[in-house]
């Protein structure tokens, strides 16, 4: 890891062009600012120029991290609740010399967008999801999400969330996902570690960040993630053993990459009538007059 502070050290040029200038609001100790922090030194580590990289957000409170990615070379893009990763895996299958990174709340993801999740998992888009898991919903002032811990009192649910919660992780791992991955929001040099490895991957890479929400979530606070997280000492080799590794949420939460298909074939990849072509499809766009069949209407 010192080795990578010496290249970012030695990068500070091409590290810079994804700061923002824009005042960053998030409130005081959440994990965005770990986490934007992680994205940046994962991309510059990889040699990742801002011309190369299109961020997609989703609605909340991460979101904000749009306007605060880089100036005006930083190509971001923010969504709908919920529909990041159509849009997202749209501009991966489009333009694959780009690489995709998106993110979205635990919120937009597990609930309104997550027909969304399971297709772009069926499907292994070539871009990275990072799911911001506070274990609410943030931006609207704190109510339960599918991911609240049961018990828990919210806003919305005064008397405690009576379901027991999603396990994101565990949620994609049985879904097939070909790269699976679970940080904490407080540890900025594994994120990085991990996002890196997400980076190099050929299909989808699904990135579950538990992260602190000081303001709304006041039953997971830093102490509680550091006192039960348990970052892996490799990578767990099969599917079923990434499973048992996921499963705890509560004494012993596994953290590092869960579960990686290196022969993974990905969406493109796998397109039988692109076989031999050598273009990508948003080259091949062009335009067509339809003149004549507007004056069909008319």
């Amino acid at each position: 890891m010192i080795e990578d502070y010496k290249k970012l050290a030695e990068l500070k040029k091409e590290y810079l062009a994804y700061e923002g200038s824009e005042v960053i609001t998030w409130c005081s100790g959440c994990g965005n600012y770990g986490i934007q922090k992680a994205i940046e030194r994962a991309v510059v580590l990889e040699g990742y120029k801002p011309k190369d990289v299109l961020f997609c957000y989703d609605i909340g409170c991460h979101g904000n991290g749009s306007d605060k990615m880089g100036k005006t070379e930083v190509y971001t893009l923010h969504g709908l609740h919920g529909r990041v990763l159509p849009v997202a895996a749209g501009a991966a299958v489009s333009n694959p010399n780009v690489k995709v990174i998106a993110a979205g709340g635990d919120g937009g993801t597990m609930s309104e967008g997550i027909n969304h999740l399971v297709h772009t998992i069926r499907n292994d888009y070539p871009m990275i999801f990072i799911l911001h898991n506070n274990e609410n919903y943030g931006l609207t002032t704190g109510q339960a999400s599918s991911t609240t811990r049961r018990g828990l009192a919210m806003n919305g649910s005064p008397d405690g969330v009576m379901m027991e919660p999603l396990n994101c992780s565990e949620f994609a791992l049985n879904l097939g996902a070909s790269f699976v991955a679970r940080v904490y929001s407080g540890d900025v040099k594994h994120m990085t570690k991990v996002l890196r490895a997400a980076l190099n991957h050929k299909g989808f890479a699904f990135v579950e960040v538990m992260q602190v929400c000081p303001t709304y979530n006041k039953a997971t606070p830093v102490e509680w993630y550091e006192e039960r997280s348990a970052p892996l000492k490799s990578t767990p080799k099969t599917r079923s053993d990434a499973l048992k590794a996921a499963r705890d949420m509560e004494k012993n939460m596994k953290l590092g990459v869960l579960y990686q298909d290196k022969k993974t074939v990905n969406f493109l990849d796998r397109l039988v009538n692109r076989k031999d072509v050598k273009s990508v499809p948003v080259d091949e766009v062009k335009r067509f007059n339809i003149s004549e069949l507007i004056k069909r209407f008319m």
